[in-house]
């Protein structure tokens, strides 16, 4: 079997983004600046998933290349862009998240060094309710411990996100959860100790209750719950006005 031709890209940054108006002009500078220095070629992706607001706009003026998809569902979002992508290295990055050199370049360091993919640690930005800081302090060491990337930051091989055949579009949450354990059994998956500043709004504008009955039911529902949007209102739902 002949190997694969190379890419004509390094690095594909693909970032999802469903009216993210607001939040996309400061992931994409913190993109740039992360990656000002870097010996490789970049590109930078912006899935635009039929967003009603300005996102588009956003994405040309932060320097992206703007893929207008029609699917309200993450999984095939970020698969689109992968498609799209010319990187022999991918970096799925969310609209609300804030990247930095150092956890760019460690990732880069790993795919080198050999892994297949990774994800690294989350920090939320802004105030957090305590039931937040509560279920916070007890799912990440969980993901870490699980050696799971958390879905606002997941790198890999473009190679091996093909051969497990990219996020499973069976299912409305936890992709990234079946993602890392695909493409663990194609070889090394690391979670780096350098971090992310995400956004922690659907912590802030959803209860305690809404948040972990959401969970409460994936978790009894298992898959089943998952392939349906019925029940994912904090992903899925209509945006909540961000006080925070």
């Amino acid at each position: 079997m002949s190997s694969p031709a190379p890419r004509a890209i390094d690095i594909s940054f693909i970032v999802p983004a469903f009216n993210e108006e607001r939040t996309l002009g400061r992931t994409l500078q913190a993109i740039s600046e992360a990656i000002a220095g870097l010996h490789e070629s970049v590109e930078v992706i912006v899935v635009d998933d039929a967003s009603t607001d300005a996102t588009a706009v956003a994405a040309v003026a932060g320097g992206a290349r703007v893929l207008q998809v029609n699917c309200r569902h993450i999984a095939a979002t970020r698969n689109a862009g992968a498609r799209a992508a010319q990187g022999a290295w991918l970096i799925f990055v969310d609209a609300d998240t804030l990247v930095t050199a150092a956890v760019v370049r460690a990732a880069l360091a790993a795919l080198r060094a050999g892994a297949v993919g990774g994800g690294c640690d989350i920090r939320f930005e802004g105030r957090m309710p305590l039931y937040a800081r509560i279920l916070i302090a007890a799912v990440l060491p969980l993901y870490r411990a699980l050696r799971l990337a958390a879905g606002c930051f997941v790198f890999c091989t473009h190679a091996a996100f093909d051969r497990v055949g990219g996020f499973d579009e069976t299912l409305f949450a936890a992709e990234e959860v079946v993602l890392s354990r695909a493409l663990r059994r194609q070889g090394r998956f690391v979670i780096l100790a350098e971090h992310v500043l995400t956004s922690g709004r659907k912590l802030r504008t959803h209860s305690g209750r809404e948040v972990l009955g959401s969970l409460l039911r994936l978790a009894w529902g298992g898959r089943k719950s998952m392939r349906r949007r019925k029940g994912l209102e904090i992903w899925y739902g209509a945006r909540r006005e961000d006080r925070g």
